[in-house]
């Protein structure tokens, strides 16, 4: 059922001319990004109230805003045992002058979040990311009309589960990695044909198996950056579609301090370079990993609570936007986003604005904001 709704119904107030809200790019060169807040989705399916989701479909077709699934814990995180809820609603947007407005909002037959989304000039492709057994195998199409009316198919089935890992497209060619495949952590990457449906085994990564990286198309090189396991990386890996060889890239860091990504979204600015939000911050998720994985009975029970009782500033979570060049194999920042850092988020680009829609802003804890971000260049 459509659905018709102004986003900037509650649209704060512009904080364009505010130091917090704009920090001047490092490297001459680097976007600048004005931000402003667009208000919240609709809530889901019998709900009363959007409090915002994690690990979201996110891209844009025909000039509307796609975005949806996710999931949070809307009854306690998981200091308090509160169980994940995963969802199926999509939505689709339009941004004017005034804001984003809701063209529809239509619910899935499966719930959907933690797949990989790629949008190209046919569509937005899901890939796997559902609790659901038969959809955690999928890749689903998502288009829309010129009325801004969702529309979605059935493109492909994986011969696995695919969650939390990474996609990029060339052509009609899919490739994915990294993630969950089948419940395990895996090296393994694929190119998915989506004219024929046949998915051929490509190197493994040369890095450590991991989950929730960020990865772009630039030129002919897949480039793939930082994620996570047992311990945040740092580093970068580049495979090349000519040669058919993994090569490393820079490693992320900017003025010789290295950056986690992991859980971070990133977008392709061009075919040098891609901008990416987010990020766990290392030291943090490392020992946290390493508390909650040997820990037992009261001493875990101590340290959950103080762990997840901190204040969302305490995780030091990334707040640079950054940006990775291919050219020169280097990344540098754009200045600081002015709102909560969000990892798990939906974010897109959509002319010259960027979208970052909800995203978990501590552990178990969700934003339902949407906030758009104006690139300008020097």
């Amino acid at each position: 059922m459509m659905k018709k709704r102004t986003l900037a119904a509650a649209l704060l107030a512009l904080a364009l001319c505010s130091p917090a809200a704009f920090a001047a790019p490092e490297q001459s060169g680097a976007p600048q990004i004005l931000w402003q807040a667009a208000g919240t989705l609709s809530p889901a399916q019998g709900q009363t109230e959007n409090i915002g989701v994690a690990g979201m479909i996110a891209g844009t077709n025909h000039g509307y805003i796609i975005a949806g699934g996710g999931a949070n814990f809307p009854h306690g995180g998981p200091a308090t045992g509160g169980a994940k809820v995963t969802y199926a609603d999509v939505y689709v947007m339009k941004a004017n002058e005034k804001g984003l407005t809701e063209t529809d909002h239509q619910v899935l037959p499966f719930p959907a979040a933690y797949g990989a989304s790629v949008t190209t000039e046919s569509g937005v492709y899901y890939i796997g990311g559902s609790p659901d057994k038969a959809a955690a195998k999928k890749i689903t199409r998502f288009t829309c009309d010129k009325q801004g009316t969702l529309h979605y198919e059935e493109a492909g089935t994986l011969p696995f589960a695919f969650q939390n890992g990474i996609a990029a497209h060339k052509g009609t060619t899919l490739y994915l990695g990294l993630g969950k495949q089948d419940g395990q952590l895996s090296r393994k990457f694929y190119a998915y044909d989506l004219t024929t449906g046949k998915i051929t085994p490509l190197a493994d990564f040369p890095g450590e198996a991991r989950e929730q990286s960020v990865a772009e198309m630039l030129g002919n090189t897949l480039c793939v950056f930082s994620g996570g396991s047992s311990m945040a990386y740092t580093d970068g890996y580049g495979y090349d579609l000519t040669t058919h060889i993994w090569h490393k890239l820079a490693n992320v860091a900017v003025k010789g301090q290295g950056i986690s990504l992991l859980g971070a979204r990133a977008i392709r600015l061009n075919d040098e370079e891609m901008l990416v939000i987010g990020g766990f911050n290392k030291e943090i998720y490392d020992d946290a990993v390493a508390h909650l994985s040997t820990l037992k009975g009261d001493d875990l029970a101590a340290y959950k609570t103080a762990y997840f009782g901190k204040e969302s500033t305490d995780f030091h979570w990334n707040r640079q936007v950054l940006v990775y060049n291919a050219r020169h194999d280097a990344w540098r920042s754009a200045g600081e986003i002015p709102f909560a850092a969000p990892c798990g988020e939906g974010l897109v680009k959509l002319g010259d604005k960027l979208i970052s829609l909800n995203g978990e802003i501590k552990p178990g804890v969700r934003s339902n904001r949407i906030y758009e971000g104006f690139i300008r260049k020097e």
